[in-house]
């Protein structure tokens, strides 16, 4: 982790900027890239601030205390810059997917399908639809619209129901039923 500690207003103290990285270090713990962080240390009378930037992964996390002790003002950042790490990179591990386990959910569902056609009976999922009235035409549009492989739809001339579908080739296929 690279650190860097600025003083404001104060003499730069030895003590101070060796606590700072050391607080800072047990950080390093939560993360498994390099990070960067600078701290600027600022005093103006009685009042002892301290102000850190850590970059991760892209993401800064930033935090500010201010106290009568600069000590309890680098405590009490790193307090909240702990926080914000833990909350950051719990968000980071729940939208992760976890990848060995759907691989093998896939592979389940492929076996499951495999012993559908080993001569059993397939399932079979219903889904209701509005077959809109519509020209060919206007159908072929929305198909390209849609982005979809087929469409249901009524057709204005005839009134009944027909499909269309992208064929193989790019082009596209009408099916209309045959009295």
């Amino acid at each position: 982790m690279d650190i860097t500690v600025t003083f404001r207003h104060t003499e730069p103290i030895e003590s101070l900027k060796a606590y700072a990285e050391d607080k800072l270090s047990k950080i390093r713990k939560y993360l498994d890239s390099p990070a960067e962080a600078h701290v600027v240390l600022t005093v103006e009378k009685f009042r002892h601030q301290a102000d850190v930037m850590l970059s991760v992964n892209g993401t800064l996390v930033k935090a500010v205390e201010e106290t009568g002790d600069m000590y309890s003002a680098i405590d009490q950042v790193m307090d909240k810059i702990e926080k914000q790490v833990k909350r950051h990179l719990s968000k980071i591990r729940n939208h992760r997917p976890e990848n060995p386990k759907s691989e093998d959910r896939f592979e389940t569902e492929e076996a499951d399908d495999s012993s559908a056609f080993a001569g059993e009976e397939p399932l079979i999922e219903v889904e209701k639809m509005i077959a809109k009235p519509m020209d060919p035409e206007e159908a072929a549009m929305q198909l390209s619209l849609l982005g979809q492989d087929f469409l249901v739809f009524r057709n204005a001339n005839s009134r009944e129901i027909n499909v269309i579908y992208k064929r193989g080739d790019g082009n596209l296929g009408l099916i209309e039923p045959v009295n």
